[in-house]
């Protein structure tokens, strides 16, 4: 009778488990992929769903679909509550799953920097359902602006305004503007949208301070170009309903706006605290595990912390950065460790090989830091594009996104452009005011 398998676990089915299950689908060992939701999801282009370019089954993969073919993987839906690191075992809200082998990687959470409270009136975007609320707050926004018979009330919900210049609200920025000057030009009566006020607001000298200073300087002159009201050295101070209080230098503004989106700042999931709670291992400020050389947490060979939720320092000390390509990375090594470890060999620390950097503006716009090479303009957003479309999982969902990329581009018009689950939105417009219609018709007359 042959011996039980090498039972490895992996934790998420972010870009770092997924790649970790799929570097061991020919190996010697029995897998269990252990996820909240049963698909992984492309972050990076949530926001592309939040502005209506495109819907959310675009940028997901069933984890069960993608994994389908291989017979010594096996698919469990359940939320982690701990790990039992004496017992090998990961604690989940249906029991305990043994494991030879962890690999955690669940990635990050958006943080408020303890303002938690702003949470409902500054949504970030981490989860398709945090894509579809923003959604529906931008273009509710639109919509009761259009009803609303009051000018100055009309002027407020047409504000939008983006906590937080990295990637993420560069990106947000880009395409709000693009919504509102291009999409959405023509298609109300009594509100002109491109007239819209975007306003980034970002609390360091500069927007995506992580690039070099001349593509940030080159990201900022497309953004005011664009139309957007580029606010750096700003920290918010308040967020409450439609107000979010801002504060340059000693001056403090109040800025009424229909819609506040927060892109500020990560910290690590849960996971991290639960897994030094059981192993006594160090976390960083973020929460995120600080790691051996080898990826693996402080006197547990046998459990790996990768991805968004590790903190790996490079040789010079520094953290690597919280991108796909990293999780990436250490995933593909964490799986080959567990394979040189059944054949009784080791492997040399992990290196973090980058490949660059990559945020997009808006149409023909982008920027890239590419080792000593630094692009901006259309060959950046070129390259930016075909990285984004190999990263999605699936065929099918390339073939998808490229296409209505391509419309986009052409007609600049977004397909899934839908107002889903009501919520107080009626309260706002009854609240607003609808126009009067018999008015309207006369107006229309004349």
């Amino acid at each position: 009778m042959s011996a039980t398998p090498h039972r490895v676990v992996v934790l998420g089915g972010g870009f770092g488990g997924l790649y970790t299950v799929q570097a061991l689908v020919r190996a010697p060992v029995q897998l269990l992929l252990v996820d909240q939701r049963n698909f992984h999801l492309f972050q990076p282009l949530l926001y592309q769903v939040a502005t209506g370019m495109l819907s959310p089954g675009d940028i997901a993969a069933p984890l069960r679909s993608v994994l389908a073919g291989h017979r010594n993987v096996t698919v469990f839906q359940a939320v982690a509550a701990g790990v039992d690191a004496q017992a090998r075992e990961l604690i989940v809200d249906g029991g305990r799953i043994p494991y030879d082998t962890l690999v955690a990687a669940t990635g990050t959470t958006q943080s408020y920097f303890g303002n938690e409270r702003w949470q409902d009136d500054a949504p970030s975007m981490k989860t398709v359902e945090d894509a579809l609320d923003v959604r529906r707050r931008i273009f509710s926004a639109f919509e009761i602006a259009e009803l609303d018979p009051v000018q100055a009330e009309r002027d407020g919900w047409l504000q939008f305004v983006v906590i937080g210049a990295g990637p993420t609200g560069v990106e947000m920025a880009g395409a709000l503007a693009e919504l509102a000057r291009g999409t959405l030009r023509n298609d109300f009566r009594r509100i002109d949208p491109s007239k819209a006020r975007i306003m980034l607001v970002e609390g360091s000298a500069r927007v995506l301070p992580g690039f070099a200073e001349s593509l940030s300087r080159k990201a900022e002159a497309r953004l005011r170009k664009m139309g957007v009201e580029v606010r750096t050295g700003t920290r918010v101070t308040s967020i409450q309903g439609r107000r979010a209080a801002l504060k340059t230098g000693e001056r403090e503004e109040v800025v009424m706006a229909g819609t506040v989106l927060w892109a500020a700042g990560v910290q690590a999931t849960p996971m991290g605290k639960a897994i030094a709670e059981a192993t006594g291992c160090r976390l960083d400020s973020m929460g995120r595990v600080l790691v051996e050389p080898d990826l693996t947490v402080p006197g547990h060979p046998e459990m790996f912390v990768i991805g968004d939720l590790a903190n790996y320092q490079d040789p010079s000390g520094r953290p690597i950065p919280g991108m796909a390509p990293a999780a990436m990375q250490q995933g593909l090594y964490a799986a080959r460790t567990v394979m040189a470890r059944l054949k009784g060999k080791t492997l040399p620390p992990f290196r973090y090989r980058n490949k660059g950097m990559l945020a997009v503006i808006g149409r023909n716009a982008a920027v890239a830091e590419l080792g000593r090479l630094k692009l901006s303009g259309f060959f950046a957003w070129a390259i930016w594009a075909l990285v984004h479309i190999n990263y999605l999982i699936e065929f099918d969902s390339k073939v998808l996104v490229l296409l209505q990329w391509a419309w986009t581009y052409f007609t600049r018009k977004r397909s899934a452009r839908l107002i889903t689950g009501e919520g107080g939105l009626m309260k706002l417009i009854r609240r607003g005011g609808a126009p009067d219609a018999a008015a309207e018709r006369g107006r229309a007359a004349g």
